[in-house]
């Protein structure tokens, strides 16, 4: 399968068991659903997906999960994130091992490089295989920013860095990064309540959140949008906002996880350190997903 960066592709949660396992059965009855809906690929597993609590055999067996539930229908793409570059490079051989048509590259959890050393750090998991490549930048999360002018480096550099998927909330970096590349990237947005914005000016995908609970919500607002049909996207898009907005704040796993709870297509389980919601702050999360439930529009 030749790997296209283009549409809607959820980052998964992680579905646990009770004795916090990972659910394989539940994850390939997810991704079927959301690959149903339309979605476009499978990332896995981004810090939606708690990859941070996983070990790298849960990874390896969580990518042989989905690869055999999809990956004959859509690309699956690795979130490749770790401590070390000499484990994010070992993460990179066993996703293209287990079938992965993809990597989403991070940079290293914890330490906070510069240019210099962050440069190295992705270019030894571009080179590590000859997968097709995603940059993930987030700057908030990470406190590492690939400045547009780093992402054109590397993009100069390595053949199968092919997209970036944007993070740092401000789809102005779109158009600056599409000013000096054209349409050497494809650009991703990977802020849920931007999409919209972001599409006029050049995205031509989303790395999605609240996908998880509502894939065709999600998969119609992108292509209406794509098609510029404003009078479909935008009430659909105003509806999804408060849902959206969940995807933007330190607690927005538990959050995903209790709208998918909602819809019938998961549990609140997350690994510690993460704690399931409890008192106000469940209370009013389960208020407005039951209100936006209520106004669910017909799609």
């Amino acid at each position: 399968m030749t790997m296209k960066w283009q549409g809607v592709m959820p980052a998964i949660t992680t579905g646990f068991k009770e004795d916090l396992s990972i659910d394989h059965e539940f994850v390939a009855r997810h991704v079927t659903w959301l690959v149903d809906n339309g979605c476009t690929g499978i990332v896995t597993p981004g810090s939606l997906g708690e990859g941070n609590t996983l070990t790298f055999e849960e990874r390896a067996a969580l990518w042989q999960t989905v690869v055999g539930a999809v990956g004959d229908r859509v690309p699956v793409v690795a979130a490749i994130s770790a401590l070390s570059t000499a484990e994010a490079v070992e993460q990179s051989k066993t996703a293209a091992n287990k079938g992965c048509q993809g990597l989403m590259v991070l940079p290293p959890y914890v330490y906070k490089g510069d240019w210099r050393e962050m440069k190295a750090h992705v270019a030894a998991c571009f080179k590590a295989t000859t997968l097709s490549c995603m940059l993930y930048n987030n700057p908030v999360a990470y406190g590492t920013d690939f400045i547009p002018e780093q992402i054109q480096e590397l993009a100069d550099e390595f053949e199968n860095f092919q997209s970036v998927k944007e993070s740092s909330t401000d789809v102005r970096r779109v158009t600056a990064i599409k000013a000096l590349v054209g349409d050497r990237l494809d650009l991703f947005v990977g802020v849920d309540d931007a999409i919209v914005e972001a599409i006029p000016v050049g995205a031509v995908g989303w790395v999605a959140g609240l996908v998880n609970a509502f894939p065709k919500e999600s998969v119609d607002l992108f292509n209406y949008t794509v098609q510029g049909d404003m009078e479909k996207a935008l009430p659909l898009y105003h509806w999804f906002l408060p849902l959206l907005r969940l995807d933007t704040v330190p607690k927005f796993v538990q959050l995903i996880k209790l709208v998918q709870q909602a819809v019938g297509m998961g549990n609140p389980r997350v690994r510690p350190p993460r704690l399931k919601l409890v008192g106000t702050e469940l209370e009013q999360t389960m208020a407005l997903i039951q209100t936006s439930l209520q106004n669910r529009p017909v799609v």
